[in-house]
């Protein structure tokens, strides 16, 4: 196409600026640095538990300890007991005794009671049983 020559436009058509690439957001600092500390204690529980408390468990009691901290979200758990049990491949009835037991060794607290028309049980998880004197 020559200098003097101008480009066919159809009808009804304007012609779209350039488009400018916007650079994706960026999380502010304080909120990156906020994310980067609760990833950071995550990691902290969950090495303490493996370093300090895991060896000493049976397979269900580990196994569940991990799926209800791996389940936690504001500092507590809300997992059903059928739904920890599909996801360990124990029966319900082991994953009942393995909460009991957690709870009795302080690595679990029951925070709400659930049941039949309640929903799922709350439990405030602890990858280190608290000493107790």
């Amino acid at each position: 196409m020559s200098d003097t020559q101008v480009p066919m436009r159809l009808q009804g058509c304007q012609v779209l600026p350039p488009a400018q690439s916007r650079p994706a957001e960026k999380a502010k600092p304080a909120e990156k640095q906020k994310r980067t500390a609760a990833t950071s204690n995550r990691f902290r529980e969950l090495n303490a538990y493996v370093d300090r408390t895991m060896e000493d468990l049976p397979r269900a009691e580990a196994l569940t300890w991990l799926v209800l901290w791996r389940d936690t979200k504001g500092g507590t758990a809300k997992t059903s007991m059928e739904d920890i049990a599909r996801r360990i491949g124990a029966t319900k009835r082991a994953v009942v005794t393995a909460v009991d037991n957690l709870q009795k060794r302080g690595l679990l607290t029951l925070v709400f009671k659930g049941g039949i028309n309640r929903g799922p049980s709350i439990y405030r998880v602890r990858p280190v049983a608290e000493s107790t004197g």
